[in-house]
């Protein structure tokens, strides 16, 4: 049993049990008549600072290309969310499922492009090693989970695009600019968890 994750499970739970003051929406979702499921996992590096694992999408595929997201993707038939999301951080970054401890499942995220994604987050080994696949992954980073989920580095900014201007949460990082979904879910998981209190 991980440190980190003994420490973490109690405040985890408890932060779970009511509704955060306020969750970051896509406002996209309103004529949306069903989403697909899919399922992100958040990992948690086991250091006095952990940090979690993000990665680089290739700019040669079809959807979300280079950006900034965490392992995961849709469910497969009859696959519950952690399932699904220890599967795709296995195949996306070779991080194998006896290697992450689960600590449960934040607040589900619509998005505009029709999917429903439950974050599962879970504690891993410092410096275990990544084996990314090049299919999926053009790069992989580890940031400090302290500065991501720090309110004072989200940035609220919008965007005009097809006529309606759009609001969404742009956290940069070093050289990284973490924004649309995976900006959404890190904000929202900032209010579940009050991390930096």
């Amino acid at each position: 049993m991980s440190l980190l994750f003994d420490r973490l499970r109690p405040r985890f739970d408890a932060a779970h049990r009511n509704a955060p003051p306020e969750l970051w929406l896509d406002p996209r979702i309103e004529n949306i008549p069903e989403f697909k499921p899919a399922a992100v996992l958040i990992t948690l590096t086991e250091r006095e600072e952990p940090g979690t694992l993000l990665l680089h999408r290739p700019s040669t595929m079809r959807a979300h290309p280079g950006q900034i997201a965490f392992p995961g993707g849709r469910l497969d038939e009859g696959e519950t969310a952690i399932e699904a999301a220890l599967r795709e951080a296995d195949e996306e970054l070779g991080i194998h499922p006896r290697d992450v401890q689960v600590l449960g499942t934040s607040d589900v995220y619509r998005t505009g492009s029709g999917y429903e994604i439950t974050p599962v987050v879970a504690v891993i080994p410092a410096d275990l090693p990544i084996h990314p696949n090049p299919a999926e992954v053009a790069q992989w980073f580890e940031a400090p989970m302290g500065y991501l989920l720090d309110p004072a580095n989200q940035q609220q900014c919008s965007v005009e695009w097809e006529n309606r201007r759009h609001r969404f949460v742009e956290i940069n990082w070093h050289d990284h600019r973490i924004w649309g979904v995976t900006g959404a879910i890190l904000h929202n998981l900032s209010r579940r968890l009050d991390w930096n209190d």
